[in-house]
């Protein structure tokens, strides 16, 4: 370069205008670059929500009410009045037995009861005629001794005869199989012309199970059930409900409410849990006996938590902590005590205080002590879905 371009060169650096920009371009320099490198982080201030404390279990979807139709006569079976998985009322007929041998022992005992009631009529008459004959001393008192034994036979042979024809008539009856309640009838497990015995081994012929409520049965460890039993009166206000093994919701309306029963009367020792039921309405029919389901118990009242995402918590060796963003956007560490987790979120017990804003989004773009650009952002609708 020349001496006259370097000379011109450092005239115009060293002129006031150009110093004045260059001062000013300086200073200002830090704070751009600062302003540009913030990184954007999600930031979610802290609030406290009324929650209910909740307890996840378990179990199988059981039949309150359930029996199985087995024949009480014996015979082949003639008709099956019903067609498999039908709703069928209680006293609706399911299976005709050939009643005919029946009706023949009807007739028979209504027989044996008319001849015992003719043979009860000439023995009353008799001892009728005995006790005038006796009194006017025309006959001994052994013979007035025999037409009253004879009238007390010919009554006892009426009762028996009554008690046959009751049974003759009951067998008949059982010859129509009935349902004896309402609800869902299973296959037929015999099908007409088999020869069905009655007794201790009669076959099944079918099941009916109630459809309109069912229980779900599940076990509960000691700690929770303490904390159930101390609720005492408040159980029937500890809401229950109940999702299906893959996470579905039992109903389509979003859950499927039901209420605490019973818990049994002792501990198993073995494995530290009570059994327990909880029993729900099945109008639709969608649950069905043997199906595995996830029953959920919340506390009687609410409280007071602090509730964020699982992702806005770290892991130190064996400490769990947050960053907090503080009024200078500055990104602290700060160590927290978890609580309960509840699909996707976390009970925080200890460590937040209301106004915190907590980075929920672009953790990996902060460090302690780093400056960050706060987004903040509402997990109201989430919370409405999670924490009901």
């Amino acid at each position: 370069m020349s001496p006259r371009y370097s000379l011109m060169g450092r005239a115009a650096i060293a002129h006031p205008v150009f110093l004045t920009v260059f001062s000013l371009l300086t200073s200002f320099a830090p704070k751009l670059y600062a302003q540009q490198s913030a990184p954007k982080v999600e930031v979610l201030e802290m609030k406290a929500n009324e929650l209910r404390q909740w307890s996840n279990f378990s179990g199988r979807i059981t039949a309150v009410e359930r029996v199985d139709v087995r024949p009480l006569v014996s015979g082949r079976i003639e008709q099956v009045m019903f067609s498999d998985g039908e709703l069928v009322e209680k006293g609706q007929l399911l299976f005709v037995i050939d009643p005919r041998p029946f009706e023949a022992a009807v007739k028979q005992a209504e027989a044996s009861l008319a001849t015992a009631k003719a043979r009860a009529r000439l023995t009353g008459q008799d001892l009728q005629r005995s006790q005038e004959l006796l009194g006017n001393k025309l006959i001994s008192q052994s013979r007035f001794d025999e037409s009253l034994t004879a009238d007390d036979v010919a009554k006892a042979a009426i009762l028996q005869a009554e008690s046959q024809l009751l049974n003759a008539k009951l067998d008949l009856e059982y010859a129509h199989v009935v349902a004896p309640i309402a609800g869902r009838v299973g296959r037929a497990e015999l099908t007409a012309g088999n020869i069905v015995g009655a007794g201790a081994n009669a076959p099944l012929l079918t099941t009916i199970v109630d459809h309109t409520r069912v229980y779900a049965d599940f076990r509960v460890d000691e700690q929770t059930y303490l904390h159930l039993a101390a609720s005492g009166s408040e159980s029937n206000t500890m809401p229950v409900t109940l999702s299906f093994g893959d996470g579905a919701q039992a109903s389509g309306d979003g859950t499927l409410k039901g209420k605490l029963y019973a818990f049994d009367n002792q501990l198993d020792s073995n494995s530290g849990t009570i059994r327990a039921r909880a029993i729900f309405p099945n109008e639709s029919g969608r649950l069905v006996p043997g199906m595995f389901a996830n029953v959920r118990i919340g506390s009687a009242s609410k409280r007071a938590e602090y509730v964020i995402p699982e992702r806005a918590i770290g892991t130190n060796q064996d400490r769990k902590f947050v960053y907090v963003v503080d009024a200078n956007n500055t990104v602290q560490y700060r160590e927290v005590k978890l609580g309960d987790q509840i699909r996707g979120q976390r009970v925080v017990r200890e460590g937040l205080n209301s106004g915190d804003r907590v980075v929920v989004g672009g953790l990996s773009r902060v460090r302690p002590q780093s400056t960050v650009d706060p987004v903040p952002v509402d997990n109201a609708a989430e919370l409405a879905a999670n924490l009901q």
